[in-house]
């Protein structure tokens, strides 16, 4: 976890530098790194490990627990932010995003080798694509769509979902595939690959708050703002709480899905919520300030 969090802290900042140098070639770079987590390490890993998966009911209740544990999590962050809170819908929309979705993927996936080891790596995956990514770029692009300022067209969202997202397939094919397609020395490879992922993505995130530095939408260290204070209560509290206590009452689940329901906000939130013209200030410092406890978090666990 102390390697996870250099790594994160050291991206993060060289990705901020790098933006300031950059300057409008920034979002090039960002994009272009993007497709190569999306379209190069991505797909073989999920491939990989999805076909070496055993599937079972734990995994398929694990999966349905994730998917209660957002709704709840949507719901609550929508009751609070407009009947406790009264914010403006944009901020509302922003608050839900940041409240319900994780970032699963160069966070999470790296996280659940260090806790638990490369054994927990394909059920953190399914977690990843059949819960966070399937939901974020439907439900989340809908409720951006909904509160947002920006025009919308949720089947435009998703129909660039389901044409470009190469992860979804590559774990269609693994649940298809033999194990025999997935040996060992590729399973090994597939590891090391997933800690490729997280500097490449935290490295984009830098960049991605910097451009929201320079154009107000977020400060260093971002004000933790009542709004900002109940996302992190939903998402880092409750959202993982509901997987908890279902695991607890109805059946276990895999020991990968309640810490990838506990992870930091989803980056791509930001990104979704600069589409739709959502409350970029809350989101973005909402992200900040839960991928800085959960490392915190992380690093006392090691510690201790």
């Amino acid at each position: 976890m102390i390697a996870i969090a250099l790594a994160v802290a050291a991206a993060t900042a060289l990705g901020f530098g790098a933006e300031h140098r950059l300057g409008a070639r920034s979002e090039n770079l960002a994009r272009a790194l993007i497709r190569l987590m999306l379209w190069v390490v991505l797909p073989p890993v999920v491939f990989v490990n999805i076909a070496r998966l055993d599937p079972s009911a734990n995994v398929a209740a694990g999966v349905a627990f994730g998917f209660a544990s957002l709704f709840v999590g949507l719901a609550v962050a929508y009751l609070v932010g407009t009947r406790v809170l009264r914010l403006a819908p944009p901020s509302v929309g922003g608050l839900m995003l940041v409240a319900g979705f994780a970032n699963t993927g160069y966070l999470g996936l790296p996280v659940v080798i260090a806790v638990f080891g490369a054994g927990e790596l394909p059920s953190a995956i399914v977690y990843d694509l059949a819960v966070t990514t399937l939901a974020i770029f439907t439900i989340g692009a809908t409720i951006a769509a909904a509160f947002g300022t920006a025009a919308s067209r949720p089947r435009e969202r998703l129909r660039l979902f389901l044409t470009r997202n190469p992860a979804l397939f590559a774990l269609l094919a693994g649940l298809l595939a033999p194990a025999a397609l997935a040996p060992d020395w590729a399973l090994e490879l597939s590891h090391d690959a997933v800690y490729v992922l997280l500097p490449i993505g935290f490295f984009v995130v830098g960049l991605i708050l910097a451009a929201e530095a320079e154009e107000g939408a977020i400060r260093f260290p971002p004000r933790l703002t009542a709004p900002v204070g109940v996302a992190l209560a939903i998402k880092l509290l409750l959202v993982p709480g509901v997987v908890v206590a279902l695991s607890a009452l109805v059946l276990e689940v895999p020991e990968a899905f309640p810490v990838q329901a506990a992870m930091a906000s989803a980056v791509n939130s930001l990104t979704i919520g600069h589409e739709y013209g959502l409350d970029r200030r809350l989101i973005a410092s909402t992200i900040a300030w839960s991928t800085a406890i959960v490392l915190a978090a992380g690093l006392a666990s090691a510690l201790v």
